[in-house]
């Protein structure tokens, strides 16, 4: 009798626990939604002048490269404009667009040459909101090298602005000069107080003292060296996607393009940027 009286009164409150609402709920394991971000595709390319390694100099088949990776930005090397080299009409940087279909260039002139200009540009899917050109030094203790510069542009990707840097380091065998340059970079990227990526035909290897001035203030997936040759028929990564993330750049692919090994004597490098959208 005792034992059907407890079994009565369990049964009386299970009815009254189900029969009770309640708010309560034990916490689950939510993964955190994944940081709302756009990509950037991005790539630097020298193009030598518009000259093939075969010599033949062929702009269209540059373009055909360009398009065929896709990038939204491009940081281009060797750059010639009005030269007699290419043709007095002949703007590599507008040109080049043009083929691309890309609407937005600008140019920074590192020296004169061949009766008109050379030196560094970027070709833009973007509208481009504000350049800059800076002249990186040729002079070491009186002794002169061939002129350098750096082009800058700013563009808006998901709601918040990034610099974007093309330049070309010295290719001499002293490595005093990409030293000079690699600490004038590091300086003008202090100046930004954006997010930054720089492409560029840096002429040198992820270990070499210059690149160790640049990791300062650039981050590079090369750092450990592991990346393949940028050179045609070299070994050594000597091209360049670095940048500064500002906690808004998170690098999603990088990868050298070698089956572009004609038409310049250089292979295109491209990487994927997620941007992390600016709060509204």
């Amino acid at each position: 009798m005792k034992i059907d009286k407890i079994i009565l009164l369990c049964f009386i409150l299970l009815l009254v626990s189900c029969g009770k609402e309640t708010n309560d709920q034990t916490p689950s394991i939510v993964t955190p939604p994944a940081k709302d971000v756009v990509n950037l595709k991005v790539m630097t390319y020298n193009i030598a002048g518009a000259a093939a390694s075969t010599g033949v100099r062929s702009l269209p088949d540059l373009a055909e490269v360009i398009k065929k990776v896709d990038p939204d930005l491009v940081a281009i090397q060797e750059v010639d404009v009005f030269t007699t080299r290419n043709g007095k009409d002949v703007h590599l940087a507008r040109d080049l667009a043009a083929l691309c279909g890309m609407e937005y260039w600008f140019f920074a002139k590192a020296m004169d040459f061949y009766g008109g200009e050379y030196g560094d540009a970027i070709l833009s899917k973007l509208p481009i909101k504000e350049t800059e050109a800076y002249t990186l030094s040729g002079d070491w203790e009186g002794q002169r090298i061939e002129a350098r510069s750096a082009a800058r542009i700013t563009v808006e990707v998901g709601g918040r602005d990034i610099c974007f840097i093309s330049t070309h380091f010295d290719h001499t065998n002293d490595e005093k000069w990409r030293i000079l340059q690699a600490n004038e970079l590091v300086e003008i990227v202090k100046e930004l107080d954006l997010p930054v990526i720089v492409g560029g035909d840096l002429n040198c290897t992820p270990t070499s003292e210059p690149m160790k001035i640049l990791y300062q203030e650039l981050m590079s997936p090369c750092k450990s060296n592991s990346c393949l040759g940028t050179f045609v028929g070299s070994k050594n990564a000597i091209d360049h996607l670095m940048y500064r993330s500002n906690d808004a750049l998170i690098l999603s692919s990088y990868g050298i393009y070698s089956w572009a090994d004609k038409e310049s004597d250089h292979f295109p490098v491209g990487a994927i940027f997620e941007v992390v959208k600016a709060a509204k």
